[in-house]
């Protein structure tokens, strides 16, 4: 049984985000026997593990399972992750994203990471050429514990969730073509790790009007 969620409501500067009223597109529970007829994989070994999608690739290449679905349009992930000891960084997942046979790796899309960039950074960057980039040093990650991950894109507005706490927003002023770059993917980059009841959504949001009160 999947866990209830804290809470239903995820805000950003000038959206809220209703998570059950947005449209669940995905929502699998994972096996042995669907594993290779739900993702496609690339450079890496994946299997499943007590419920847990693992991922193991000691490369530094990207690692990927993406899911064969396509998901258009205003996308929300929901997943619990971690990574394996001694596997100590990179949790990499991708949405709005596409498989390049060419470079053999991510083309198109957008990548979220905990522990990532060789510095223990935490954030979101745009593939391939990785101009638009927005991270963190102030996530602690510990390796070996589970986090609540929520991620995705609303007309080029990104952010990262994690254990319901605004992480990192980004506006991507030139946003991926949602119609053409519709996959989800889960990544292991130089790393061990585990991804688990995993949800995709279709988002619902309120803008937000912001304004400052007189404080004086």
């Amino acid at each position: 049984m999947k866990p209830e969620r804290a809470v239903n409501v995820l805000r950003l500067i000038d959206k809220e985000i209703d998570v059950y009223g947005s449209t669940v597109m995905f929502d699998r529970t994972l096996n042995k026997q669907n594993i290779f007829s739900v993702f496609d994989m690339h450079n890496s070994d994946w299997s499943v593990e007590n419920g847990w999608l693992t991922g193991k690739n000691p490369s530094e290449t990207a690692g990927m399972a993406i899911i064969k679905q396509e998901f258009t349009g205003n996308i929300l992930l929901e997943f619990e992750c971690r990574t394996v000891l001694p596997s100590t960084r990179d949790i990499n997942f991708m949405w709005n994203t596409e498989w390049s046979q060419m470079i053999n790796s991510c083309g198109n899309g957008y990548v979220g990471s905990i522990c990532g960039w060789w510095t223990k950074r935490a954030g979101i960057e745009k593939s391939p050429d990785f101009k638009l980039r927005a991270t963190s040093s102030n996530f602690t990650f510990k390796a070996g514990k589970t986090y609540k991950v929520c991620a995705g894109n609303i007309d080029g507005n990104c952010f990262i969730f994690i254990d319901d706490r605004l992480l990192i927003e980004l506006y991507d002023p030139d946003p991926i073509d949602t119609t053409k770059y519709n996959k989800v993917a889960f990544s292991a980059y130089s790393s061990w790790v585990q991804f688990k009841n995993i949800i995709i959504r279709q988002i619902t949001y309120n803008p937000l009007r912001i304004n400052y009160k007189p404080e004086f």
